[in-house]
C-alpha cells in the first residue's frame, strides 16, 4: 500500500517555517530563506489537496515562487522528504 505523505510534508514545512521564524540566532541567509518560504503561503490553494485547489497558480503565487532562492527551496524539500524515514515510516515516494 502506498502512502500519500504530501499533506504531511506540507504541514511539516509550515511547522518548520514557524519554528525557524522564532529562532533569533539564525544567519542572514537562513532568515532570508525562511521568510521567502513563508511567502509561499499564497500558493496553498494550488498545492494543498482538498483545499479547493485552483487549476493554475495565481500571479501572486508565481511571484512568490520566483523570489525563493533555488538552494533554499531544494534544501527544504530534501529535509522534508527525509522526515518519514526518520520517523520509521516508509520512504516518501511520489507518482507523476
Amino acid at each position: 500500500m502506498k502512502y500519500n505523505y504530501f499533506p504531511l510534508v506540507v504541514m511539516i514545512i509550515v511547522v518548520l517555517l514557524a519554528h525557524e521564524s522564532q529562532i533569533m540566532t539564525q544567519t542572514q541567509a537562513q532568515s532570508t530563506c525562511a521568510s521567502t518560504l513563508a511567502s509561499l503561503n499564497v500558493c496553498a490553494q494550488f498545492v494543498v489537496p482538498g483545499g479547493g485547489a485552483a487549476p493554475t497558480p495565481s500571479p501572486d503565487c508565481c511571484g512568490a515562487l520566483q523570489a525563493v532562492n533555488h538552494d533554499c527551496l531544494c534544501s527544504t524539500l530534501r529535509i522534508a522528504s527525509r522526515i518519514p524515514t526518520q520517523c520509521n515510516l516508509p520512504p516518501l515516494t511520489c507518482a507523476n
